[in-house]
C-alpha cells in the first residue's frame, strides 16, 4: 500500500499576486485546497515547498528579479492555502524542493513512497523536484489540474517530461482523490 505525502510548490503571494504572477495559477487555487483538505482528512502528510530566497545573494533572483525574498510579505503562501501547524514547509533557494534541503530526510522519517505534486511552475520547481524524487526512488503523482506553468505550452511540456522520462502518474483532482479514498 503506497504511502503519500502531497506537496504544495511555491503557491507564494508573489507568484499568484506579486512581482512574478501567473494569472494561470489562479485556477488551481481550488483543485488544491480539496486536494489538501482531504489529505488532512485522511493524515496524509502536507509539505509546503517554498522558495526562499536571501536578497543579493540567490543566483536565481539574476534570473527573474526578486520574488521569495525571505521575510517578506511576497514569500507567504496565499491565505487560501494557509498551512496548519499539522503541515511541514520546507524552504528552498532553487528550482528543486530537494536541493540542499532536508525534504528527503522528512519524506524518508515520515515513511513515505509516493509523492503527490501541486503547485507551480509545472516545467520549472515541479518538474526539478520531480526529476529529483526520482532519482532519490519516489513513485510521482503530478495532479494535472492542480499544477500550472506561465503559458500552456509550458504546461504541457512539463507533462509529457514528468510522464515520459520520471514515470509520473498524470491524473486530475477527483482521481487522486478517488485514490487517497480507496488506498488509505
Amino acid at each position: 500500500m503506497p504511502k503519500y505525502a502531497v506537496l504544495v510548490i511555491d503557491m507564494l503571494k508573489d507568484f499568484i499576486y506579486g512581482s512574478l504572477r501567473c494569472e494561470r495559477a489562479l485556477h488551481i487555487i481550488p483543485n488544491i485546497k480539496k486536494l489538501v483538505s482531504i489529505a488532512r482528512d485522511y493524515r496524509i502528510p502536507v509539505i509546503y515547498v517554498n522558495d526562499s530566497h536571501i536578497k543579493g545573494v540567490d543566483r536565481e533572483l539574476t534570473l527573474w528579479g526578486p520574488h521569495a525574498v525571505r521575510g517578506t510579505e511576497g514569500s507567504e503562501v496565499i491565505d487560501d492555502l494557509r498551512p496548519t501547524e499539522k503541515d511541514f514547509i520546507v524552504l528552498k533557494r532553487r528550482y528543486s524542493g530537494f536541493f540542499e534541503t532536508d525534504l528527503d530526510l522528512l519524506l524518508r522519517e515520515l515513511s513515505v513512497d509516493t509523492l503527490i505534486l501541486t503547485g507551480i511552475h509545472t516545467h520549472i520547481c515541479v518538474m526539478h523536484t520531480a526529476v529529483d524524487a526520482f532519482y532519490r526512488g519516489y513513485n510521482l503523482i503530478i495532479v494535472k489540474d492542480a499544477v500550472e506553468a506561465f503559458s500552456e505550452d509550458y504546461h504541457k511540456l512539463g507533462l509529457e517530461f514528468m510522464e515520459k522520462l520520471y514515470s509520473a502518474k498524470l491524473v486530475n483532482t477527483e482521481e487522486v482523490i478517488k485514490l487517497i479514498t480507496i488506498t488509505t
